[in-house]
Order: C-alpha cells, then sequence, then structure tokens
C-alpha cells in the first residue's frame, strides 16, 4: 500500500460516518481513524453477529462499578476496547474462544473480536503473558476503553 492510496483513503472516509477504518494488504496493517470522540445515540439499534434467534439471550451489564476493574497486582496489565461495538469471543457460535483464564498468549495474539458496523475487529493483545481475567461476557456491548480482559505479563 502506497502513500497515494493512504490519502485517497482518508479523503473517502471525510464525507462518511465511518470513524475508523483498518485495512491489511500484503503484510501492511493501516488504520485510520478520524479525531474527536464517537458518539452513538441510544436510540441507534445494536447490530448483532450471530443473529438473536442463534445466540443465548443476552446477560444483563453488570453496574459501573463492577465494570471499573483495576488488576489486581501492579504488574498486570488490562487490556481495553479501542472502539464500540459488541464483544464476541469466538469468530462464530460454533469455534471455541480465542483465548480462557489461564491460557498463555503471545504480542499480537487474537484475544476477541468487536464487531461494530458490521465491521469484525479483532483484537490483538498488546503483550506476552497469561490471561488472568476475562471480563466480558459473550453478545455484550462493549463501550471504548472498557476493560476486557487482565493479562500478567510473561
Amino acid at each position: 500500500m502506497n502513500l497515494k492510496e493512504i490519502k485517497d483513503l482518508i479523503e473517502l472516509l471525510k464525507d462518511t460516518d465511518i470513524a475508523e477504518l483498518e485495512i491489511e494488504r500484503s503484510g501492511v496493517k493501516v488504520r485510520i481513524r478520524k479525531g474527536g470522540d464517537v458518539t452513538f445515540p441510544p436510540s441507534m439499534p445494536r447490530m448483532e453477529y450471530p443473529p438473536a434467534a442463534i445466540i443465548a439471550p443476552a446477560v444483563p451489564a453488570a453496574p459501573a462499578a463492577e465494570n471499573a476493574v483495576e488488576p489486581s497486582r501492579t504488574n498486570q496489565i488490562r487490556v481495553t476496547s479501542p472502539i464500540v461495538g459488541t464483544f464476541y469471543r469466538s469468530s462464530s457460535p460454533d469455534k471455541p474462544s480465542y483465548v480462557e483464564v489461564g491460557d498463555v498468549v503471545k504480542k499480537g495474539q487474537v484475544l476477541c473480536i468487536i464487531e461494530a458496523m458490521k465491521l469484525m475487529n479483532e483484537i490483538e493483545s498488546e503483550s506476552s503473558g497469561k490471561i488472568v481475567q476475562v471480563l466480558m461476557e459473550n453478545g455484550q456491548p462493549v463501550e471504548y476503553g472498557q476493560p476486557l480482559f487482565v493479562i500478567e505479563p510473561a
């Protein structure tokens, strides 16, 4: 991907409601994110993958105080959501979760998917270590910056 293609993508996004775009081509990954805060009106319908008929009933969201999870040790790392969307632990309902508590992960390993505007965004580990906590339930909506996992670095 060359500079002209990136500039063309930026120009294309200026006139759309798309807040973030990530493209990978020939081993080169480019993420373009519009500046400023992105807010969604509360009346906006939640897009689901998989369809609601396939997944179990949604688990009620935990109170905000419980979502403000701090790592129990100072050396633990919180993996937070980089976008607003729906959290999925696997690529499809019939596939196993990407990670479980106790799994050892490597930097760059996929931990989950966050679906936003019908785009599936793989969330990768930013460090190697052991999964200590999974803080979200499958199919739950997530906010920007919301904690998803706690990792104890290797």
